[in-house]
């Protein structure tokens, strides 16, 4: 192959501009950013650091390389987490997002120059990337400073790095990336911010921090969403996995909700005691432990894990809904991850694996091996609540490529104990059953949960907003309203069923509702439930709880499933539970109430607003 010549790329001219103004190294393949992401070829620690005016030079960052590959840790607890209000928009296309100028009280025109001057002076790392699957793929470009090659090696893994000899033929970027990390300091307060300026043939994000949750990955997914609300179509905030039981039936479930909500744990085995069994709840007043007994679980075949596109070319008029992984790669939590031995499958890919992985927020030295149940501490005997892992798909086993019909629709909710002493939202169930416009409701408000390990912590219930990914789109609520609205009614075979975590009731959970909810709804298949099965649930946004469960011959508790049976909860306050839950809904929803909403979406939510009942939501969205 000839020399690399990045001047005959069609590059836009602020980006040229750039590199002509400045030394930088142009990056092809993952390998260039491993051998230098500790600062020099061959060193094996590094700090990222930058002077700051005032302040002298400020620790952002510090990389190790490992034995299973690169740990990177934040000295400054905040920066471990994505800052879910760290997005504004400058541009004046349509969006309901924080203006830059508004909230900053000045325009970004001069900043933005300031950026740009201030990378000019920077030895830089850039390459070209491609977000979403291959038949739809979006090209972009990143430019950032040398020293935080760790960065850019998370992009080009979540991502993936455009190798120079596809650069040769054909190349349109749509995005591009400036990382300015000091700025954070000298114009921020220290705050994540990314800034989104969409213009007609490119999307710019300025990214003035290094965690790379706001930006590499939930950024480049604004870009997605934006290019998917001009198209019509949806890019769902979800995991989904095909899993095969036993008896190879196999059912696909696409699991929706908020960060923390259990998207990554749905393709993860159920975690097992050391005898075997499922610890199926601790009740959290008087330390009770009720097990449950599966001998073999479903074998699972992964297809996405937070990202995924449903794009109108993948769907057919049968009824249900297609779609297709957005990541080259999987930014997996592992905070649940707590001792050796929790989830063998996941310990031993991460800690052998068939090719070096990138860590955050993990405590291990140069040349050791990083284990995923060593967190790093936020304080003395405090583990960091969000440890991750950057698994490339092609390295997971049994990994779905393509297109996948969806045959169960999932959302997760983190819940709270729940009990007379202390009522709250956590009257969920083992798993319920939604009729397709309250599903849509559910989407729509989106609860961010109980003690969320993802997002810098906020005070009290709040939402992630319209489909659970409005944290990281850029344009407005009501037309995602209506974009899933659509969706749902052209995909009515498709089933919809509401999971806790955490907790049900007074009974701490973990995810076992959902990994219980899984194994049983494969084994089901596509067999409806009879009328004596399900019962309209005490608070009718719950839709239908089950009446018995039983999954290969063990009986679930009915303290499990209808939670107002439960001696430490009681009707009483399980109705106090679903006060804050309805009117939790009610103010999340009359936002939505605009000309510019459907006119079915209007309906249904006005019948929430109304205290609509379960067979009342069932009359809007007929399920085939």
């Amino acid at each position: 192959m000839a020399p690399f010549d990045w001047k005959q790329l069609s590059l836009p001219q602020q980006f040229r501009e750039l590199l002509e103004a400045t030394r930088f190294e142009w990056i092809g393949a993952k390998e260039q950013l491993m051998e230098s992401v500790c600062g020099q070829p061959g060193s094996n620690y590094g700090e990222v650091s930058y002077e700051i005016a005032g302040r002298g030079p400020v620790v952002e960052a510090r990389v190790a390389k490992v034995r299973n590959g690169v740990v990177v840790n934040y000295p400054e607890p905040y920066m471990r987490r994505r800052e879910p209000d760290s997005l504004f928009v400058v541009d004046d296309e349509p969006s309901d997002k924080p203006k830059f100028g508004e909230h900053f009280e000045h325009d970004f025109s001069a900043l933005r120059n300031e950026t740009l001057e201030w990378l000019s002076g920077q030895k830089l790392i850039a390459y070209a990337f491609a977000a979403g699957p291959p038949e739809l793929r979006v090209e972009g470009l990143i430019a950032i400073p040398s020293n935080a090659a760790f960065f850019a090696l998370a992009l080009g893994m979540l991502q993936r790095i455009i190798p120079l000899d596809e650069l040769a033929t054909a190349f349109h970027p749509r995005a591009v990336i400036y990382v300015a990390p000091p700025f954070r300091h000298t114009h921020f307060g220290g705050k994540q911010v990314v800034v989104h300026n969409r213009n007609a043939d490119l999307h710019e994000l300025f990214a003035y921090n290094l965690y790379p949750g706001p930006s590499a990955k939930k950024g480049i997914y604004g870009v997605l969403i934006n290019l998917a609300e001009q198209e019509g179509w949806v890019v769902p905030h979800c995991s989904t996995v095909e899993a095969v039981t036993p008896y190879d039936n196999a059912v696909t479930i696409m699991h929706e909700g908020a960060s923390g909500g259990g998207k990554s744990e749905m393709l993860e085995q159920m975690h097992r005691e050391a005898d075997g069994r499922l610890l199926l709840g601790r009740n959290t007043t008087n330390g009770d432990r009720r097990f449950l007994e599966i001998p073999r679980a479903c074998e699972l075949h992964p297809v996405v894990d937070d990202m995924a596109v449903c794009a109108p070319s993948y769907q057919v008029d049968d009824g249900y809904l297609r779609l297709a992984d957005a990541e080259h790669g999987w930014f997996v939590r592992v905070n649940h991850i707590r001792e050796y031995g929790t989830d063998p499958f996941l310990e031993k890919l991460t800690a052998l694996p068939a090719e070096p992985l990138l860590f955050l927020n993990i405590d291990a030295v140069p040349e050791s091996r990083a284990l995923i149940w060593e967190h790093i501490e936020d304080a003395p005997g405090r583990p960091c609540p969000n440890a991750r892992v950057i698994l490339p798909r092609r390295i997971v086993p049994n990994v779905i490529e393509g297109q996948v019909t969806v045959d169960i629709r999932s959302f997760g909710v983190r819940t709270p104990p729940c009990t007379r002493e202390e009522p709250s939202y956590g009257i969920l169930g083992l798993f319920h059953l939604l009729p397709p416009s309250l599903a849509w409701l559910w989407r729509l408000v989106s609860p961010r949960g109980y003690d969320n390990p993802s997002v810098v912590e906020t005070e009290g219930m709040t939402s992630e907003g319209v489909g659970s990914y409005w944290p990281f789109a850029t344009g407005r609520q009501v037309p995602q309203a209506n974009l899933l609205l659509e969706q749902f009614e052209r995909t009515r075979k498709t089933r919809y069923v509401l999971c806790p975590n955490q907790h049900v009731g007074a009974y701490e959970t973990g995810f076992m509702p959902q990994w219980i909810a899984r194994e049983y709804l494969a084994r089901r298949g596509h067999a409806h439930f009879r009328d004596e099965q399900i019962v309209p649930a005490r608070c009718s946004l719950l839709g239908y709880a089950l009446h018995h469960l039983q999954v290969e011959g063990r009986m679930i508790p009915p303290v499990f499933l209808q939670v107002e049976t439960q001696p430490e909860v009681g009707p009483e306050a399980y109705d106090a539970g679903a006060a804050m839950l309805q009117e939790f809904f009610r103010s999340e929803l009359r936002p939505y109430l605009t000309p510019d909403l459907s006119a079915l979406g209007g309906s249904i939510i006005e019948c929430c607003l109304d205290g609509g009942s379960v067979t009342d939501f069932e009359q809007f969205i007929s399920e085939d």
